[in-house]
């Protein structure tokens, strides 16, 4: 029988476990900050450089060798972009064309992936595969079908025609469905029980829990359709219809480019993106991180 002493004066067993140089945990915390603000110099230059650009005059922005910062900085190309372009109508013809265009794929795309996640009916997977099918095709196949819809339906130089083709989004409906699918079923269950139909459980139950991953699909779409320059290009060839992308575009066209009102015109068109994704960073993040939680 073992004593106490005997217990007491055993030596422990040797482990195998290695450990790690606090100097190389270091040297690795400070690999990865290196990596992070290099990163982020890289995503914080461009915008940085547009600023300068833009309060420069066309000479020193042509300038070389090249001049970095400008000796009279002034905002006479923000000015001369307003006056000279119809800049004002480019920017509400782009939020109009984005609100309308996430609102409508915001409806359609949650209604179907609610249907996809929680609804039973049959060729529920396979209509779903189809759909998902659509995003192994480039987008440009469906440009010539989608002109020649528009033109039928008399919508060309409108912004209908410029809305109408982009009110679904397959890519927010698989995003929203694993968003639906992480939910746990006995909430659901629980409110039918309780009297509840499915509209009522979609609308008060099951989109307050999935707010990050609407935000997430809002900004994302919201960017793409902000961007988007070779649908509003095809569709509209009227100056008052055209969108930002397109407007500015246009500026490069002329004869010798004005980068100072280039620069101008880009900077104040990633205001609103810029602002969407500020106030509602943390809903994005978290939309994001969660949205491959369950498949």
């Amino acid at each position: 029988m073992t004593t106490y002493s005997q217990t007491r004066n055993a030596t422990p067993a040797r482990t195998n476990v290695r450990t790690v140089p606090r100097k190389k945990i270091n040297l690795q915390k400070w690999a990865v900050y290196l990596f992070m603000v290099l990163a982020s110099l890289a995503s914080v230059v461009p915008f940085i450089w547009m600023l300068i650009t833009s309060l420069k005059t066309q000479a020193e922005s042509i300038q070389i060798p090249l001049q970095m910062l400008p000796s009279h900085p002034g905002f006479a190309a923000y000015g001369r972009i307003l006056h000279e372009i119809p800049f004002t109508g480019f920017y509400l013809n782009s939020i109009l064309s984005t609100f309308f265009t996430v609102t409508l794929q915001m409806i359609i795309a949650t209604m179907a992936a609610y249907s996809f996640a929680r609804l039973h009916f049959r060729g529920r997977n396979l209509v779903f595969v189809l759909c998902i099918s659509i995003l192994m095709v480039p987008g440009q196949a469906f440009l010539i079908p989608q002109f020649l819809v528009v033109q039928k339906l008399g919508l060309l130089n409108t912004l209908t025609g410029l809305i109408l083709p982009g009110i679904f989004s397959i890519y927010a409906t698989f995003l929203l469905r694993q968003f639906f699918m992480a939910v746990p079923k006995e909430m659901e269950e629980a409110a039918l029980m309780d009297g509840y139909n499915h509209f009522t459980i979609f609308w008060r139950i099951m989109l307050p829990l999935i707010r990050p991953g609407i935000v997430a699909c809002i900004i994302i779409n919201g960017l793409w359709s902000w961007n988007n320059l070779m649908w509003p290009l095809i569709v509209n060839t009227s100056s008052n219809k055209l969108t930002l992308p397109v407007g500015l575009a246009s500026l490069s066209s002329r004869a010798g480019e004005e980068y100072p009102m280039l620069m101008a015109g880009a900077l104040m068109a990633i205001i609103p993106m810029l602002m969407l994704f500020i106030l509602f960073q943390r809903y994005f993040i978290q939309g994001i991180a969660s949205s491959g939680v369950k498949g």
